[in-house]
């Protein structure tokens, strides 16, 4: 007879977690808040990677191919770097359907970073 048990795995959230920031110009940011922002701005800020959110963003339906946007002047396991980047910074989510991941923005990380940047009081 064996011994094992039954371990209940936790159900994560289906779109990453996202600091719900204040406009920068009410309140101090948190440690946590600060480093989950400067990661999604980090991704943001490689030309190639702006591009690509850009595409995705702007496709027709909310949701692109990597087949659709993998035009961006670098090679295209290149694209999947800098589409695994912008989903690591919780920019961009994924979903894999036969052999093509199709991409969305994750609307709550823009919110986010539109939220901070808000200079209205």
């Amino acid at each position: 007879m064996s011994n094992s048990q039954v371990t209940e795995l936790p159900v994560l959230p289906a779109e990453p977690a996202v600091p719900r920031c204040p406009p920068i110009t009410s309140a101090e940011l948190s440690q946590a808040d600060a480093e989950m922002m400067a990661a999604m701005f980090k991704a943001l800020s490689d030309p190639v990677r702006l591009r690509l959110f850009s595409k995705v963003a702007s496709h027709e339906g909310g949701e692109a191919c990597v087949c659709d946007i993998q035009d961006v002047g670098v090679s295209q396991p290149t694209v999947s770097h800098h589409l695994k980047k912008l989903r690591e910074a919780g920019l961009l989510t994924s979903e894999r359907r036969g052999t093509w991941v199709y991409y969305q923005v994750a609307p709550s990380a823009v919110a986010a970073m539109s939220a901070l940047l808000d200079l209205r009081t």
